[in-house]
């Protein structure tokens, strides 16, 4: 299977270690979204647009505010998110995806989509 790169500008990209390899797109994307909590925070900013970091954490369930955080400074300091400061006292922010980001969604759909076809719950493995 060839992987064909659709134009995007060369300042828009990301930085892959791979670069050149043909396989480098597949690594290269999970390498990105392999963090347990990426696909979910990309998904959910999806579904909402913009998200304030208590609502994102309400809607990311069971992670704590230390890794949420430390996953949406991973993903703004690579161009996925966008961090917007709302209020400085009390310090409020809300979190969006940058054009970048958006268009993760048809892997994030696909990836939903193959979870739903594929994956079993974990009560049913018996």
């Amino acid at each position: 299977m060839r992987i064909h790169a659709v134009d995007v500008e060369q300042k828009e990209k990301i930085p892959a270690w791979c670069a050149g390899e043909d396989w480098c797109p597949v690594t290269g994307t999970a390498e990105l979204l392999a963090n347990k909590w990426h696909p979910v925070i990309v998904h959910r900013l999806l579904e909402h647009q913009e998200l304030g970091f208590n609502s994102l954490k309400d809607e990311v369930d069971g992670v704590s505010s230390k890794v949420l955080s430390e996953s949406l400074d991973n993903l703004q300091n690579r161009g996925i998110v966008r961090k917007e400061v709302v209020d400085r006292s009390p310090k409020r922010v809300k979190y969006s995806l940058t054009e970048l980001g958006s268009r993760l969604e048809p892997v994030i759909e696909e990836m939903g989509k193959w979870g739903s076809n594929n994956l079993r719950k974990p009560d049913e493995y018996a």
